[in-house]
């Protein structure tokens, strides 16, 4: 890919764009996206531009690794996340719901994975529905990892597919509704739990959310700690700034205000706090 000659501008200036040539550290993603307005995820949205550039940054490997490192993105959308961990050596596994899958996510990949330098990890698609429990996940399936009605005897031999353990797990821009956080956390502790079950160390989360409706946010975290048992830390405002000033990005204040980024990691119990959970 061409280097990169331009800093990106932040998502909501470019919403109108159907494809975005976008600029990572040294490289250009070109990024397909809808505005529509039939579904969130098909649109580049503010959290995913600041928990790429922060990850460059934060996840710089001091020693190659005896293997290479695995995560999972829960609501990848138009894939800049994923792309940009794959950029970075890891291979990924890159989630959302079958409509964003067919209209932007696969062929966002499918358009840039092959052209990343040397090095590179590996970077799947399947869809997760994360109303489906763990019990019914599907991690043979080439297509899908949990889908409503999915049959759970079908597999897909064409490809290895990724599963866990899972080193890292990110999702951005997901918090956004009420009935979004039981699904959303649920889905986090038995990825969790899942990992750790292979003999692993317990994999950190990375979760960038915009802050539109503070007490939704709230009441988010406070599930996160008190149901389902997750200590959570927010990455230090300067720290995000530092990677998106390495980053080239110098917006002002006023274009990214309200986004942070959470670190959640799972305390010694694997199982939720509440029992009614």
């Amino acid at each position: 890919m061409p280097m990169a000659a331009h800093p990106p501008r932040p998502a909501h200036s470019t919403k109108h764009l159907a494809l975005l040539r976008y600029p990572f550290r040294d490289l250009v993603f070109h990024l397909a996206q809808r505005d529509d307005g039939l579904t969130n995820g098909t649109a580049l949205w503010l959290g995913a531009q600041c928990l790429s550039l922060y990850l460059a940054d934060a996840l710089r490997l001091k020693a190659p690794p005896a293997r290479r490192l695995r995560a999972i993105e829960l609501g990848s959308g138009i894939g800049l996340s994923a792309l940009a961990l794959c950029s970075m050596g890891w291979d990924v596994l890159a989630t959302d719901l079958p409509d964003v899958i067919s209209a932007v996510l696969t062929s966002n990949v499918v358009r840039n994975a092959s052209q990343l330098p040397g090095g590179s990890g590996t970077i799947q698609v399947r869809a997760l529905d994360w109303t489906v429990p763990a019990d019914q996940w599907v991690w043979g399936n080439g297509t899908f990892i949990g889908l409503p009605g999915g049959p759970g005897t079908e597999r897909t031999e064409l490809v290895e597919t990724l599963g866990p353990p899972f080193d890292l797990i990110i999702s951005s821009d997901t918090l956004y509704a009420a009935e979004i956080v039981h699904p959303l956390f649920r889905t986090l502790h038995a990825l969790i739990t899942l990992s750790a079950g292979h003999g692993c160390r317990s994999p950190p989360v990375y979760l960038a959310i915009e802050r539109r409706d503070p007490s939704l946010i709230d009441l988010a975290l406070a599930d996160a700690v008190k149901l389902w048992g997750f200590a959570a830390e927010r990455v230090p405002h300067k720290k995000v700034v530092k990677a998106l000033d390495k980053g080239g990005v110098k917006w002002d204040k006023e274009d990214w205000e309200g986004v942070e980024i959470w670190r959640f990691t799972q305390k010694t119990s694997s199982s939720p706090v509440s029992a009614n959970v």
